[in-house]
């Protein structure tokens, strides 16, 4: 049984809008995105980012406007109360995550510790 969440973490309107863009571009409205948290980096933790048409037993779902946001048990503990946006602008483009459980940043922003 898959467990579904209301929201756990916000899901920003880009994010939805970049998501369709994405299923719509690959032609597969199966695809939803996977949030995950590594170990690697200067600071202890990373964020990861793919898309999936796989959900596992233990993942966690979060629909919103005809999207899918799946995040495995373990990351999803250090996620709660975040907020999940997407930005494009000269530097390029990302999945952004702000979020309150996060200790310190490493220099570059790209890793982090709790």
């Amino acid at each position: 049984m898959k467990n579904i969440l209301m929201s756990p973490l916000h899901v920003s309107s880009s994010v939805v809008k970049k998501i369709k863009k994405i299923m719509q571009h690959n032609k597969n409205p199966n695809l939803k995105l996977r949030i995950y948290i590594t170990g690697g980096g200067c600071s202890g933790f990373q964020y990861g980012f793919n898309f999936d048409e796989k959900i596992n037993k233990n993942d966690f779902i979060i629909d919103k406007q005809n999207i899918s946001i799946i995040i495995d048990p373990i990351s999803l503990q250090y996620l709660i109360g975040g907020k999940i946006d997407y930005k494009e602008n000269i530097e390029g483009s990302k999945f952004i995550i702000s979020n309150p459980n996060v200790k310190n940043t490493c220099g570059c922003g790209l890793s982090f510790n709790m």
